[in-house]
């Protein structure tokens, strides 16, 4: 019934908003396109172009102009033929024309599905056999708005696009605050913030693959002043492309803020057959009036719902044997490894880098053997088959590692293919890793990686689960298959070619899960993620820089996709290191044979708390971030559940000093809340009886304790922490 009551009140509205239309005479048509809390507003002016009227609140009002709006608020502003902003579409035409002119056609709204609507708005350029047309789909129980284009022809010839942003909405508010995710390697999604001038502000990667290295293509814009978690007026904007993007901010003399996002264009002009399409990728929007939390929680929901795949299953604490092996290891060690894995209840096993490559190839490091997957007849004499059985006789399953797009020069392929890797004609190749990037534009190369996949998998079905890796980037785009004039193609039909790739794996192998890695996180888009469990957020597992790398991907991610392993890096507290680690994913990478008995026995306890009482909040709930470790010396967080019953609470000290009390948020005012710390240290000289160590009293003095969830969300929970590396973990559980 729901969704035939909002289909009756979206096809009035167009009539309502058409009869407005007829008494202004610069308007010929008015529309509005709606996903929850987010408006975007439309005017088909009497020159036929498509003007876009407002983009955000829908609640407020729209005033239709009383006469013809400039042209910077086209929706989608062409190059050459009067528009004076930043374009969204440059294109040469067959004849040598460099000038394009959209007039808008029609549009029609379809209900796809139980709350999801797509709108097409049809382009045409009235002098050539040239259109766009702009997708808007729209999800309505998570308010986001999903936006692309395609872009077609019929010219006798060849059209070169020069420009094809995904999006180009504007914006009109007293000021814009932009936040951005940046950091190079070990140093990921790092806030930063900053207010928005009047020029253009442009944050790209030129990349090619796994372009997320430096930032991901991920922001938000405070509209009007400066926002916080819990209030403020918030757009937030996530595109779906792992290659080179480009997310331009552009601050007119007017004070209207346009924001194009999409491929980055440098290097990748697109020549555009007669009657071929391209198509741009996706970029997400969400807006809200309740600060950059509830931004997040409208993005994991919607994630949750239709952005990752199996989002409803659980994913599993893993251990892999990469901190502990490296690329050493034998039948006998992974056994051991099983063993370790099974005493503290890990369900997974995740084997490494390493497995594959005989003779002079063996990959005993990272400089031999990649592209040569067969297996170590030196490591795994019986194969991945009997290593997985092993595994599974311990009650564990088993993973793998994969790079399929990579190869080493001291390799058979590299030997047998030279021509495969992307390069540079008459340049000396550069490695990266000591590596090169297979071309996937090739279809020898989309069978072989498909092969690569096929072959490891099929026939080995208890392999269960895959880290499908990919080491470095492009520095030299260039292609021995594409023609001279195409090899500015690389770039995009390299990653279109990679989608199709990661949507056969994920349905070749439905059950087999995967978590996304790319040196760390190279790789975080939702166009990647909707094939994926979970990824790599980075190598550096340090729990003091963790705590900043997940606090950055949160904004957009949920913690269901954040793997967060407990390694020795940073030679931190094993409790803090736990603890950062039960905020996500929870995995562990570390030499349990090596391990003491009083570590391992943490572990265990860590393993048994998260699988039976944190998990379900981790993978479902509702975050909230409480205290900001850019703002304050402690970072705190929480994951409510969506009946309220329960909750969880993390506080990390990031620095020395104290927040004398954390308040939370999401909570039910009403309900009566137990408060609990968990994961308490154990030993410090106490004697125990029956174990190695016993647990030391909690310092919370609310712990044991009942509050009602007002004076838990307006006093909150007293803090005794002060001391940097100190860590809590606190469940609250409803009480009648």
């Amino acid at each position: 019934m729901k969704k035939y009551i909002y289909l009756f009140f979206l096809l009035s509205l167009c009539p309502l908003l058409a009869w407005a239309a007829d008494d202004n005479p610069i308007a010929k048509q008015l529309f509005n396109v709606t996903s929850g809390d987010l408006k975007l507003s439309f005017m088909v002016g009497t020159d036929g172009r498509l003007y876009q009227l407002a983009f955000g609140d829908v609640s407020k009002e729209v005033t239709v102009p009383v006469k013809m709006p400039s042209r910077e608020w086209e929706f989608l502003p062409p190059y050459g033929n009067g528009v004076l902003t930043e374009p969204a579409l440059q294109a040469t035409h067959v004849d040598g024309n460099t000038s394009t002119e959209l007039l808008y056609t029609n549009h029609k709204t379809e209900q796809l599905g139980d709350g999801i609507t797509q709108t097409v708005i049809s382009l045409k350029d009235p002098a050539y056999p040239f259109s766009v047309d702009i997708y808007i789909k729209c999800y309505e129980s998570t308010s986001m708005m999903e936006i692309w284009n395609t872009i077609t022809h019929n010219e006798k010839g060849k059209v070169i696009l020069y420009r094809y942003a995904s999006a180009s909405p504007v914006l009109k508010a007293k000021n814009y605050r932009l936040t951005q995710f940046i950091g190079n390697y070990k140093r990921e999604a790092t806030l930063a913030e900053e207010e928005l001038t009047t020029g253009i502000k442009v944050l790209d990667s030129k990349l090619g693959i796994r372009a997320n290295q430096m930032r991901i293509p991920s922001f938000l814009l405070s509209l009007n002043g400066e926002a916080d978690e819990n209030k403020g007026e918030v757009l937030a904007g996530s595109l779906k492309w792992a290659g080179s993007f480009q997310l331009a901010f552009e601050v007119d003399w007017n004070n209207n803020l346009r924001v194009l996002t999409g491929i980055n264009p440098v290097g990748s002009q697109y020549h555009l057959e007669r009657g071929d399409t391209f198509i741009t990728p996706a970029i997400l929007y969400a807006y809200s009036k309740q600060g950059k939390g509830d931004i997040s929680r409208k993005f994991h929901r919607w994630a949750r719902a239709y952005g990752i795949r199996d989002a409803e299953k659980d994913r599993p604490v893993l251990l892999n044997n990469w901190e502990a092996t490296h690329c050493t290891f034998d039948e006998e060690r992974l056994k051991g490894l099983f063993d370790g894995a099974r005493q503290i209840g890990a369900e997974l096993f995740l084997l490494d880098d390493g497995w594959f490559g005989n003779g002079s190839y063996s990959r005993d490091d990272d400089k031999h053997g990649l592209g040569d997957w067969e297996v170590s007849t030196k490591k795994l004499p019986r194969g991945l088959s009997y290593i997985a059985k092993e595994a599974l006789k311990r009650k564990v399953g088993f993973g793998i590692w994969l790079e399929p797009e990579m190869v080493n020069p001291q390799s058979e392929l590299y030997n047998k293919h030279p021509e495969w890797i992307i390069t540079q004609q008459k340049r000396e190749p550069i490695l990266g890793r000591h590596q090169e990037i297979l071309d996937l534009t090739r279809p020898e190369v989309q069978q072989y990686e498909w092969e690569v996949i096929d072959k490891t998998l099929r026939p080995n079905p208890d392999i269960s689960y895959v880290k499908w890796d990919c080491n470095r980037y492009v520095t030299q785009p260039g292609s021995t298959y594409l023609q001279p004039d195409k090899q500015s193609h690389l770039l995009i039909d390299y990653n279109w070619a990679l989608y199709r790739l990661m949507d056969r794996f994920a349905k070749g192998f439905p059950d087999v899960m995967a978590m996304l890695c790319a040196g760390g996180s190279g790789r975080v888009d939702y166009g990647s993620m909707q094939y994926f469990h979970s990824f790599w957020p980075s190598d550096n597992t340090d729990p003091l820089g963790r705590i900043k790398i997940q606090w950055g991907f949160s904004h957009f991610f949920p913690a269901s996709t954040i793997s967060a392993h407990v390694t020795r890096m940073g030679k931190r507290h094993l409790k803090m290191a736990i603890d950062v680690a039960l905020s996500g994913s929870f995995g562990i990478d570390l030499a349990l044979d090596k391990a003491t008995p009083e570590e391992r026995e943490q572990l265990a306890a860590a393993v048994k708390l998260y699988k039976e009482s944190i998990r379900p909040l981790v993978m479902q709930g509702d975050l909230s971030r409480l205290v900001s470790p850019y703002e304050q010396p402690i970072a705190s967080l929480s994951y409510v559940s969506e009946d309220k019953e329960r909750a969880v609470v993390y506080i990390y000290q990031t620095e020395d000093g104290n927040v004398p009390a954390i308040l939370l948020n999401g909570l039910d005012a009403n309900k009566r809340y137990r408060i609990t710390e968990v994961n308490l240290p154990k030993g410090q000289g106490l004697p125990g009886r029956g174990s190695a160590l016993r647990m030391a009293p909690s310092r919370f003095a609310a712990h044991g304790k009942l509050f009602t969830g007002a004076e838990l969300m307006t006093t909150g929970i007293a803090n005794p922490l002060s001391n940097q590396f100190e860590s809590a973990v606190i469940l609250l559980t409803v009480e009648n």
